[in-house]
């Protein structure tokens, strides 16, 4: 991969992966053991915090992508974008659209169970890590 997109690429990847791991992984579920902080409270807090992630994440993912398709990729590096891509894509299109329904009705004032839709959203979150942390290492590989 051509030295300047795969420098461009790596360092947007890792800066996507480390926001993922600090919001997702930690903030969070942090969030929810404050004092005081009661579901629906949290709740609002965290569908502020995802929607600014999700933004921050598709300009990451622009970034990456022109990057990549400017830079003469390797197959890893073409590969890996497309994967993380692809996991980001079914996180907004069809498993964040779940979560805030369910969202909705809790704060609503509802009592609404448990989603799986927030299991399967943590498993992408796992799959996109490992996968932005192989992707900003394989293009780092190339500078």
């Amino acid at each position: 991969m051509d030295t300047t997109p795969a420098a461009v690429a790596g360092a947007a990847a890792f800066t996507w992966f480390g926001m993922v791991l600090a919001i997702s992984f930690l903030e969070a579920p942090l969030k929810f053991r404050a004092p005081g902080v009661t579901v629906p409270l949290g709740l609002g807090i965290g569908r502020l915090v995802f929607r600014a992630l999700n933004i921050a994440e598709a300009v990451l993912a622009l970034v990456v992508g022109v990057a990549v398709a400017t830079g003469s990729p390797t197959t890893p590096v073409g590969v890996l974008t497309g994967g993380v891509v692809v996991l980001l894509a079914v996180q907004l299109g069809a498993v964040r659209p779940v979560l805030n329904r369910r969202s909705d009705r809790v704060l609503a004032g509802e009592d609404a169970p448990r989603s799986r839709a927030h299991l399967a959203y943590i498993a992408l979150e796992l799959l996109k890590t490992a996968a932005l942390a192989a992707l900003g290492a394989s293009a780092l590989a190339a500078v």
